[in-house]
Protein backbone atom coordinates (compact mmCIF):
# COMPACT_ATOMS: atom_id res chain seq x y z
CA UNK A 1 0.00 0.00 0.00
CA UNK A 2 0.96 3.73 -0.93
CA UNK A 3 2.57 5.29 2.14
CA UNK A 4 1.55 9.05 3.05
CA UNK A 5 3.51 10.70 5.96
CA UNK A 6 2.02 13.69 7.97
CA UNK A 7 3.50 16.07 10.32
CA UNK A 8 1.47 18.39 12.32
CA UNK A 9 3.27 21.99 11.91
CA UNK A 10 3.89 22.76 15.88
CA UNK A 11 3.58 26.67 14.74
CA UNK A 12 -0.13 26.14 15.58
CA UNK A 13 0.74 24.49 18.84
CA UNK A 14 0.28 26.28 22.06
CA UNK A 15 3.73 27.58 22.80
CA UNK A 16 3.28 27.60 26.28
CA UNK A 17 2.53 23.82 26.48
CA UNK A 18 4.26 22.71 23.95
CA UNK A 19 5.36 19.04 25.57
CA UNK A 20 2.02 18.69 25.90
CA UNK A 21 0.75 19.08 22.69
CA UNK A 22 3.57 17.07 21.25
CA UNK A 23 2.37 14.16 23.45
CA UNK A 24 -0.73 14.69 21.39
CA UNK A 25 0.09 13.90 18.11
CA UNK A 26 2.51 10.83 19.02
CA UNK A 27 0.59 9.41 16.01
CA UNK A 28 2.38 11.18 13.45
CA UNK A 29 5.02 10.41 11.48
CA UNK A 30 7.42 13.76 12.02
CA UNK A 31 6.84 16.70 13.78
CA UNK A 32 6.75 20.03 11.42
CA UNK A 33 8.86 22.76 13.07
CA UNK A 34 8.78 25.94 11.10
CA UNK A 35 11.59 28.48 11.40
CA UNK A 36 10.98 31.67 11.09
CA UNK A 37 13.15 35.26 11.05
CA UNK A 38 10.84 38.32 10.31
CA UNK A 39 12.58 38.64 6.78
CA UNK A 40 12.33 36.39 4.64
CA UNK A 41 8.06 36.14 5.45
CA UNK A 42 6.68 38.35 8.52
CA UNK A 43 6.61 36.19 10.97
CA UNK A 44 8.83 35.23 13.64
CA UNK A 45 8.60 31.92 15.22
CA UNK A 46 11.24 29.44 16.90
CA UNK A 47 15.14 29.26 16.18
CA UNK A 48 18.13 26.68 16.50
CA UNK A 49 17.68 26.32 20.49
CA UNK A 50 14.06 24.59 20.32
CA UNK A 51 15.14 22.60 17.37
CA UNK A 52 17.93 21.22 19.60
CA UNK A 53 15.40 20.88 22.53
CA UNK A 54 13.32 19.16 20.74
CA UNK A 55 16.36 16.62 18.88
CA UNK A 56 16.60 15.88 22.44
CA UNK A 57 13.38 15.62 23.89
CA UNK A 58 11.33 14.18 20.81
CA UNK A 59 11.25 10.68 19.89
CA UNK A 60 9.05 11.51 15.98
CA UNK A 61 11.97 12.87 13.58
CA UNK A 62 12.02 16.75 13.08
CA UNK A 63 11.06 18.08 9.86
CA UNK A 64 12.53 21.21 9.60
CA UNK A 65 10.82 24.07 7.70
CA UNK A 66 13.50 27.14 7.35
CA UNK A 67 11.90 30.16 6.29
CA UNK A 68 14.73 32.68 7.20
CA UNK A 69 16.94 34.38 5.03
CA UNK A 70 20.90 33.62 4.54
CA UNK A 71 19.85 30.20 4.39
CA UNK A 72 22.83 29.02 2.77
CA UNK A 73 25.17 29.90 5.92
CA UNK A 74 22.52 29.26 8.52
CA UNK A 75 20.52 25.97 7.13
CA UNK A 76 23.87 23.09 8.02
CA UNK A 77 23.08 24.21 11.81
CA UNK A 78 19.51 22.62 11.87
CA UNK A 79 21.21 19.80 10.50
CA UNK A 80 23.97 19.53 13.11
CA UNK A 81 21.12 20.14 15.86
CA UNK A 82 19.62 16.60 15.32
CA UNK A 83 16.64 17.15 12.43
CA UNK A 84 15.57 14.34 10.38
CA UNK A 85 15.12 16.71 7.39
CA UNK A 86 15.90 20.39 6.64
CA UNK A 87 13.78 22.28 4.36
CA UNK A 88 15.54 25.14 2.62
CA UNK A 89 13.55 27.72 0.40
CA UNK A 90 14.60 28.05 -3.38
CA UNK A 91 14.55 32.33 -3.01
CA UNK A 92 16.49 32.34 0.37
CA UNK A 93 19.43 29.86 -1.32
CA UNK A 94 22.22 31.26 -3.41
CA UNK A 95 23.18 27.52 -4.11
CA UNK A 96 20.79 25.21 -3.23
CA UNK A 97 23.41 22.47 -4.41
CA UNK A 98 25.86 23.18 -1.88
CA UNK A 99 23.44 23.60 0.62
CA UNK A 100 21.86 20.41 0.12
CA UNK A 101 24.90 18.55 0.04
CA UNK A 102 26.47 19.99 3.32
CA UNK A 103 23.25 19.28 5.01
CA UNK A 104 23.21 15.19 3.84
CA UNK A 105 26.84 15.24 4.85
CA UNK A 106 25.69 16.21 8.63
CA UNK A 107 23.68 13.38 9.15
CA UNK A 108 20.01 14.98 7.71
CA UNK A 109 17.40 14.75 4.55
CA UNK A 110 18.21 17.67 2.56
CA UNK A 111 14.45 19.07 0.87
CA UNK A 112 14.06 21.61 -1.00
CA UNK A 113 10.38 24.14 -0.66
CA UNK A 114 8.69 26.05 -3.15
CA UNK A 115 6.53 29.56 -3.16
CA UNK A 116 3.43 29.85 -4.92
CA UNK A 117 5.12 32.24 -7.22
CA UNK A 118 8.34 29.99 -8.16
CA UNK A 119 7.71 27.28 -11.44
CA UNK A 120 8.64 24.07 -11.18
CA UNK A 121 11.73 24.84 -13.79
CA UNK A 122 13.86 25.84 -10.89
CA UNK A 123 14.05 22.41 -9.88
CA UNK A 124 15.52 21.53 -13.27
CA UNK A 125 19.19 21.24 -12.98
CA UNK A 126 19.20 20.63 -8.92
CA UNK A 127 15.95 18.36 -8.45
CA UNK A 128 18.26 14.87 -8.26
CA UNK A 129 19.89 16.64 -5.14
CA UNK A 130 17.13 16.58 -2.92
CA UNK A 131 15.20 13.81 -0.50
CA UNK A 132 11.88 15.45 -0.99
CA UNK A 133 10.43 18.80 -2.73
CA UNK A 134 7.74 20.82 -0.49
CA UNK A 135 5.36 22.95 -2.84
CA UNK A 136 3.91 25.84 -0.76
CA UNK A 137 -0.11 25.79 -1.04
CA UNK A 138 -0.53 28.96 0.96
CA UNK A 139 2.12 32.00 1.02
CA UNK A 140 4.33 31.38 3.92
CA UNK A 141 4.44 33.26 6.80
CA UNK A 142 1.07 32.50 8.92
CA UNK A 143 -0.83 29.24 10.15
CA UNK A 144 -4.40 29.22 9.69
CA UNK A 145 -4.56 29.98 5.70
CA UNK A 146 -6.57 28.84 3.06
CA UNK A 147 -5.54 25.92 0.80
CA UNK A 148 -4.69 27.05 -2.89
CA UNK A 149 -5.92 24.54 -4.95
CA UNK A 150 -4.35 25.97 -8.28
CA UNK A 151 -0.58 24.83 -6.84
CA UNK A 152 -1.88 21.28 -7.68
CA UNK A 153 -0.80 21.99 -10.94
CA UNK A 154 2.88 22.59 -9.37
CA UNK A 155 2.40 18.87 -7.52
CA UNK A 156 1.44 17.29 -10.78
CA UNK A 157 4.41 18.37 -12.66
CA UNK A 158 6.69 17.29 -10.20
CA UNK A 159 5.16 13.62 -9.56
CA UNK A 160 5.28 13.40 -13.33
CA UNK A 161 8.69 14.11 -13.41
CA UNK A 162 9.50 11.94 -10.25
CA UNK A 163 7.47 9.27 -12.03
CA UNK A 164 9.32 9.57 -15.62
CA UNK A 165 13.09 9.27 -14.14
CA UNK A 166 12.09 6.76 -11.31
CA UNK A 167 13.40 9.17 -7.82
CA UNK A 168 12.54 8.19 -5.14
CA UNK A 169 11.85 11.50 -3.59
CA UNK A 170 8.89 12.63 -1.56
CA UNK A 171 6.65 14.89 -2.37
CA UNK A 172 5.46 17.32 0.47
CA UNK A 173 2.64 20.38 0.66
CA UNK A 174 2.32 22.59 3.15
CA UNK A 175 -0.74 24.96 3.81
CA UNK A 176 -3.96 24.96 4.57
CA UNK A 177 -4.30 20.91 4.28
CA UNK A 178 -7.53 19.42 6.16
CA UNK A 179 -9.54 16.34 5.61
CA UNK A 180 -11.91 18.06 2.47
CA UNK A 181 -8.87 18.45 1.05
CA UNK A 182 -5.58 16.06 1.30
CA UNK A 183 -7.20 13.74 -1.16
CA UNK A 184 -7.25 16.28 -4.16
CA UNK A 185 -3.59 16.43 -3.02
CA UNK A 186 -3.05 12.82 -3.01
CA UNK A 187 -4.24 12.31 -6.13
CA UNK A 188 -1.79 14.79 -7.42
CA UNK A 189 0.91 13.05 -6.42
CA UNK A 190 1.85 14.53 -2.84
CA UNK A 191 2.84 11.85 -0.26
CA UNK A 192 3.80 13.97 2.72
CA UNK A 193 1.42 16.24 4.07
CA UNK A 194 1.97 18.85 6.75
CA UNK A 195 -0.88 19.97 8.67
CA UNK A 196 -1.28 22.81 11.27
CA UNK A 197 -4.55 23.71 12.68
CA UNK A 198 -6.20 20.50 11.88
CA UNK A 199 -4.77 18.90 13.97
CA UNK A 200 -4.28 21.13 16.93
CA UNK A 201 -7.47 22.64 16.60
CA UNK A 202 -8.56 18.96 16.79
CA UNK A 203 -10.36 17.95 19.90
CA UNK A 204 -8.19 14.85 19.28
CA UNK A 205 -5.30 15.21 16.95
CA UNK A 206 -4.29 11.77 17.32
CA UNK A 207 -7.63 10.60 15.64
CA UNK A 208 -7.38 13.37 13.58
CA UNK A 209 -3.84 12.55 12.30
CA UNK A 210 -5.53 8.97 11.46
CA UNK A 211 -8.99 10.79 9.51
CA UNK A 212 -5.84 12.65 7.36
CA UNK A 213 -4.22 9.69 6.31
CA UNK A 214 -7.51 7.61 5.69
CA UNK A 215 -8.80 10.57 3.55
CA UNK A 216 -5.38 10.64 1.49
CA UNK A 217 -5.72 7.24 0.40
CA UNK A 218 -9.48 7.63 -0.40
CA UNK A 219 -8.40 8.71 -3.86
CA UNK A 220 -6.77 5.05 -4.23
CA UNK A 221 -9.37 3.34 -5.81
Amino acid sequence: MKRFWVAPSILSADPLNLAAELDRISAADAVHVDIMDNHFVPNLTWGLPTVEALARSQKLPLDVHLMISDQDRLAPAYAEAGSESVTVHFEACQDPVKVAREIRRLGARPAIALKPATPVSVLDQILTEFDMVLVMTVEPGFGGQSFMPEMLAKVRQIRSRLARENLDIRLQVDGGVKADNIALAAEAGADFFVAGSAVFGSDSPGLEISRLREAARAHIH
